[in-house]
């Protein structure tokens, strides 16, 4: 996924090559608001700020919404404040994340970076 300035997504996954035999190849679909819509994204927060002053609240929560959802999020919150874990991976803001992360994936593959996804999808609107 990669977000502002250049809003995309790129998943990777297995497909299964045409015919009777069980031949499968990586593929992927990209998508990208830019290559798509061919129109700027708006900057952050300029969509709510237009909202706000033609008085539109579809981007907005009601008031009853938001103390339903602070009713949901409290009881885990307090746990997590009463027990923190004392093993939680947690990394300074900036950085990639945690190390730890690498392992998730097996032999020798490992997450792209942001910088990479972005490329991807610089790559396919030079060739369609």
């Amino acid at each position: 996924m990669s977000i502002q300035p250049d809003e995309g997504i790129v998943l990777s996954f297995q497909a299964k090559y045409p015919g009777p035999k069980m031949h499968l190849r990586s593929v992927e679909m990209q998508f990208n608001y830019q290559d798509t819509f061919a129109a700027r994204s708006p900057d952050a927060y300029e969509t709510l700020l237009w909202d706000v002053m033609k008085n539109d609240p579809t981007l907005f929560m009601r008031a009853d919404q938001v103390e339903a959802a602070w009713g949901l999020l409290m009881p885990v919150l307090d746990v997590w404040a009463q027990a923190p874990p004392s093993d939680f991976p947690n990394y300074a803001a900036g950085t990639w994340g945690p190390e730890d992360v690498q392992g998730l994936l097996a032999h020798g593959h490992s997450w792209p970076l942001p910088t990479e996804l972005a490329g991807n999808c610089e790559k396919k609107g030079e060739n369609s």
